[in-house]
């Protein structure tokens, strides 16, 4: 399945929503509608799930990818095969273990607000976690020094480049990160044949035109090696055709603690490696419980 270059042009600068079509109501979980803004005064929306024991503990946030919300994935509103990926399953199981939770949405996604400039896929959302980050640290359910993310695709790589700006971070979950030069080129050539990299070169000219951060220049490895009191996990697909296993493995290798090798999750594809997040929710639960 294919689509036009002007289309995918689009699609990499400003994305599309995907409609909300659930709550932790659905899986009984209580919930406030949140607004904070990030520093740049773009408004974000969200979800807190308050956890039930008193006083302040620990909390972890989801960070969605690339077309997702706070939600997760919604299957069939991209022009490639997708699949459902929901998050709150593993809100719940977070929170039945005394954990409170933030699923809220990037700029340009969801219920919040356009972005000022282009996506750019970590850089400048970074400051989207920094501000979720900052708004948990004025709640009283939450300790601010027992902070966990869970970032997955894009919000894996804005993860890494946000956490050193917001520290103390204590753990993140980080589900197939990316470098943006290898996976764009691998997306344009599924999507667009095998000239796609090619067609998609200028875009680098629109960011610099924009005074953004070039998608050529994309490396979350770079922040990731300043994390030297974050404790990370990665998680790679190993049937990925868009990411790859080898750019993970480095970003781990760069990344001063890191929780174990890689791990390699079973998938025929890149949205098959995303259900690490729900069909592993034993794991995800362990790894905050243990570092927060």
């Amino acid at each position: 399945m294919g689509y036009h270059p002007l289309k995918l042009t689009r699609l990499m600068l400003s994305g599309q929503r995907a409609p909300l079509t659930s709550s932790p109501a659905a899986v009984g979980l209580e919930y406030e509608d949140v607004a904070f803004k990030a520093a740049d005064g773009v408004g974000l929306k969200g979800w807190f799930i308050p956890r039930e024991a008193e006083g302040p503990g620990p909390v972890v946030l989801f960070v969605h990818g690339w077309l997702w919300n706070r939600a997760g994935n919604v299957a069939g509103h991209v022009p490639f095969k997708d699949i459902d990926v929901d998050f709150l399953p593993a809100a719940k199981a977070l929170h039945d273990a005394g954990i409170s939770v933030l699923l809220f949405d990037l700029r340009w996604h969801g219920e919040s607000d356009d972005g000022k400039g282009p996506m750019t896929y970590g850089p400048s959302e970074a400051s989207d976690l920094v501000a979720a980050v900052d708004y948990l640290r004025t709640r009283p359910a939450v300790d601010g020094e027992r902070i966990g993310v869970i970032g997955t695709s894009m919000g894996g790589n804005i993860s890494l480049y946000g956490a050193p700006a917001c520290q103390p971070i204590k753990a993140i979950l980080a589900i197939q990160p990316t470098r943006l030069p290898v996976f764009n080129a691998n997306f344009a050539r599924t999507e667009l044949g095998r000239f796609g990299p090619l067609i998609i070169k200028p875009i680098d000219l629109l960011y610099a035109a924009k005074r953004a951060p070039r998608p050529s220049k994309h490396d979350p490895g770079i922040p990731a090696r300043k994390l030297d009191n974050t404790l990370v996990k990665y998680v790679q697909g190993t049937g990925d055709q868009w990411g790859t296993m080898e750019v993970v493995e480095e970003f781990a290798r760069g990344t001063p603690r890191v929780a174990g090798p890689v791990i390699r999750f079973p998938s025929v594809e890149r949205y098959t490696g995303y259900l690490y997040i729900s069909e592993c929710v034993d794991d995800v639960v362990g790894f905050f419980s243990e570092n927060l």
